[in-house]
């Protein structure tokens, strides 16, 4: 860990991210694969424009010197990942941004043109045990799609547009309004859909068991599952690929018999 406290001086709080991206490219050259976490950087551009007005230079949005946006994007855009002939290590960079949750602000919307995409986490999300707490509508990534397997990227497409639907007509439940039969079951959808996403710490899924749900939740194989029982069923469906795995690769006709297998659903 590299730190600037609250009590050191700007320039050792403005250098303070650049040592640390600077040990990180030394593993980088040595062939290791490397992670770099700022937090935060809206406090680095505060000391970067301490130290601009002391230098009185002319300040420009909320006093912010003009070149702030050159300044991270110079720090962010050295992270890489290098050739095998150049000893095949990776650096990258994971900024940690927004005050109160706001993302509109000068800074993370600096940030957000420079990254590859942004996960947003919420607080009133976290405050009802969503965990992770990630707002879908907000975010974004540019590059995921390129880099998921091409049946998992086609099973999320179709999940994410019922999700989207789903967190739009979930607010007139808030107002006790009677909702048509067609409605009610794409909430309960949805529900059953956010309870799947929660995840326990440390506890990370292979790519075959989320292929796996969510060809059975596209099926609707899901369906009937009260919220508080699917868990069972994701357990029988990991059950299920450890005796008998299937490479993702494998044809989606032959992924649909053996979740029905699995769960014992002939239909």
């Amino acid at each position: 860990m590299v730190v600037g406290e609250a009590t050191a001086t700007s320039g050792l709080k403005y250098l303070a991210p650049f040592a640390g991206c600077a040990i990180a490219e030394g593993w980088l050259n040595c062939g290791d694969d490397t992670l770099v976490v700022y937090d935060d950087l809206t406090t680095h551009a505060r000391a970067y424009r301490e130290l601009s007005l002391l230098m009185h230079r002319p300040p420009g949005r909320e006093a912010y010197p003009g070149d702030i946006f050159y300044l991270h994007a110079r720090l962010l855009e050295r992270s890489t990942r290098l050739a095998a002939d150049h000893g095949g290590g990776s650096l990258t960079a994971l900024p940690i941004e927004t005050e109160e949750g706001e993302i509109a602000t000068y800074i993370p919307t600096n940030l957000i043109s420079i990254t590859d995409g942004q996960i947003y986490l919420d607080r009133h999300l976290f405050a009802a045990g969503v965990l992770p707490a990630v707002d879908v509508p907000l975010s974004v990534s540019r590059i995921g799609g390129k880099a998921q397997h091409p049946k998992i990227k086609e099973e999320a497409g179709r999940m994410k547009l019922d999700y989207l639907q789903f967190l739009e007509l979930e607010v007139f439940t808030r107002f006790g309004t009677k909702l048509e039969s067609g409605t009610e079951a794409k909430i309960r959808r949805g529900r059953l859909l956010r309870e799947i996403l929660k995840q326990e710490r440390l506890d990370p899924m292979s790519a075959a068991f989320q292929l796996a749900w969510m060809i059975a939740f596209n099926e609707g194989m899901l369906n009937a599952d009260a919220t508080n029982s699917v868990r069972e069923t994701l357990q029988k469906i990991a059950a299920g690929l450890s005796h008998d795995p299937l490479e993702l690769d494998t044809a989606r006709a032959i992924w649909l018999t053996r979740l029905q297998n699995w769960l014992g659903d002939a239909g």
